[in-house]
């Protein structure tokens, strides 16, 4: 325990009823953690009350405080962007810090009379224009592809003027993807023109190049020059071709960033597909711990992405969910682009489907990272969204009971360990309290001794020892109600649902203590909990078919004379099955357990009587 803590209370109290940024300190004097504040009293003296309020992050950071200091600002906007600005100076260890490996490129463009565009990794001061930052490669080369094929640029390592004329043209200019200046088949005029269109192009995007080419065409028809009129009527074309291969549009908001966050039990990934001029222009994604406030993560995440990545503001930026303080983000990138940024959620339409497009990137790079597939970790949050859980359950138990009219009643468990079915897990229960029919009484007697054995293995954390995260009833309400005592005796709470079918065996809804919840757009979670449903009602059916099977070979057995119950199983259990004990002579069936030469004998002449 922090022994400062009083002391570092007592001064969080003093702090004014201000706005501002405070800066926790450890006993070094070193910068561990940032944050703003509407009101300063408020906001830091939480840190120095109970810590029962507190993630385990926050926990771990308060231990560490010896001292905090303080700034005083105008406002909570003023608080965001000094805030900003010392996280990016210090860089403290408790923030969440996008950690920015990927190189970052740009397009250069050199000045005379025969500029040239080419890919540069690092901005010089040598009189070129520089278009960009782009994250890494695989973001640039597309874009340089496309502009020298729309404007039919030269991709070669001929150097201007000095190579003019002093070749002939390649094959991509008898394929038109290259106007071939080496072979004088364009003017440097025309030339020029050119590299200064695809600089414009690179700035605008396709959408707004087309408006205005197709403008300049008209211009050019009604001036009669038909010869730049046809050329711009070719580019205009290639644009258009270019975009058709382009799926992943926008076509409302044409500058926008789009983000998600997807997160499993322990990892998160922040992804962003960022469109310049209608078009997919860059996807980025970032790992991070998985947060304890999604809204708080999204609005720091947003703050530190924009900190970093602050040379290219859009027009809106797009969110899976709620950030905290989104008016107070929207104001800050507004101020930092010189336009209105709104910071929005999706609902529908386009935006939506934007938003969907960037989650399951987000999903599919974290399953990337965690060996798993995308959509088990999609299932799993959205189930855990569904039910309310804290985190996405990475251990769920399931439990279904079989029958037949009462006899051979069974009960399976199967194990699904983030997301998929752990079989090294299953068990197996035959129901020995009582006889007949009673689903409920026979739930409550398999979840009791199953948590019995939690009792004697807890220590080892393993099979048994080890608490689900969720449990999984095949049944309604009655099922959940006829548990939920069992759990209350052994002192748990361990989250508890049902699994509720239609009139066709298939899954409908999920059962809860005070009703049913329809899965309605949660379309993983559906499908997670569809495959548990299936896969344990499997299990325990399988186990039922093979108690029944045994207990009609068992009763052919008995009415052998000197065979009884006992001997019965014995049999069963070292030969398997009925071929095998009709196949085993005299001497081999004496050999069983309980078995003596009269049995065995009375067995071999009961097996060969036909």
């Amino acid at each position: 325990m922090n022994l400062q803590l009083p002391e570092l209370r007592k001064k969080a109290m003093a702090l004014p009823l201000l706005p501002g940024v405070y800066l926790m300190k450890d006993s070094k004097g070193g910068v561990i953690y940032v944050g703003k504040a509407k009101v300063l009293k408020n906001r830091v003296s939480q840190y120095f009350g109970s810590p029962t309020n507190h993630d385990e992050k926050v926990r771990a950071m308060v231990e560490r405080v010896a001292a905090f200091d303080y700034i005083v600002v105008d406002s909570e906007f003023e608080a965001l962007v000094l805030e900003c600005s010392l996280i990016k100076q210090h860089a403290p260890k408790y923030n969440i810090l996008l950690k920015d490996d990927k190189g970052y490129r740009y397009i250069r463009c050199t000045g005379g009379a025969w500029p040239v565009l080419s890919v540069a990794k690092q901005k010089h001061e040598d009189g070129a224009e520089y278009l960009g930052p782009y994250t890494n490669g695989y973001a640039v080369n597309p874009v340089m592809e496309e502009v020298r094929q729309i404007f039919r640029l030269p991709d070669c390592s001929k150097c201007f003027p000095r190579d003019v004329g002093k070749g002939r043209p390649c094959l991509r200019y008898f394929i038109e993807l290259c106007a071939a200046p080496c072979a004088r088949k364009i003017s440097r005029e025309a030339y020029a023109q050119s590299v200064a269109d695809a600089v414009e192009y690179i700035r605008r995007g396709s959408s707004q190049s087309i408006v205005l080419l197709r403008a300049e065409m008209e211009q050019a028809a009604e001036a009669l020059d038909f010869e730049r009129a046809a050329r711009l009527r070719d580019r205009i074309k290639a644009m258009e071709a270019l975009r058709e291969k382009q799926h992943v549009v926008s076509i409302t908001v044409e500058e926008q960033d789009v983000f998600a966050l997807a997160a499993e039990q322990s990892q998160a990934c922040w992804a962003v597909l960022r469109f310049r001029g209608g078009r997919l222009a860059e996807s980025e994604h970032f790992f991070l711990e998985r947060p304890e406030s999604f809204p708080e993560a999204r609005q720091e995440l947003l703050e530190r992405y924009y900190a970093m990545r602050g040379e290219d503001l859009p027009r809106r930026v797009l969110l899976d969910d709620e950030a905290t303080g989104m008016e107070l983000l929207a104001q800050w990138l507004g101020a930092q682009a010189g336009h209105r940024v709104p910071v929005q959620t999706a609902q529908r339409g386009e935006p939506l489907r934007l938003v969907e497009l960037c989650r399951k990137n987000a999903l599919e790079k974290l399953a990337q990272r965690t060996g798993r597939q995308s959509k088990s970790i999609a299932g799993l949050e959205e189930l855990a969204s569904l039910l309310g859980l804290p985190a996405p359950p990475e251990y769920i138990e399931a439990y279904d009971i079989s029958h037949t009219g009462g006899s051979d009643n069974v009960a399976g468990m199967v194990v699904f360990q983030g997301g998929t079915p752990l079989k090294a897990a299953y068990k197996r229960f035959a129901i020995k309290s009582f006889t007949g029919q009673d689903d409920y009484a026979s739930m409550a007697e398999v979840l009791t001794r199953r948590f019995s054995r939690w009792q004697e293995e807890k220590e080892t954390g393993e099979g048994f020892g080890r608490l689900p995260d969720l449990i999984l009833l095949d049944g309604g309400i009655g099922q959940v109600h006829a548990v939920e005592p069992v759990l209350h005796a052994f002192g748990l709470t361990v989250p508890l649902f049902g699994m509720v079918k239609d009139g066709r065996h298939r899954t409908r809804a999920i059962a809860s203590g005070g009703g049913e919840i329809a899965f309605n757009a949660t379309r993983q979670a559906f499908a997670l909990v569809t495959t548990i449903q299936d896969e344990v009602h499997r299990f325990a059916v399988a186990y039922h078919h093979q108690k029944h099977q045994k207990r009609s070979l068992s009763s052919a057995l008995t009415e052998i004379p000197g065979i009884g119950e006992t001997r019965a199983k014995n049999l069963l259990r070292e030969f398997k099955t009925m071929k095998a004990i009709g196949e085993a002579d005299e001497a081999t069936l004496a050999k069983a357990k309980g078995m003596n030469a009269a049995a065995a004998k009375a067995v071999y002449a009961a097996m060969h009587s036909g």
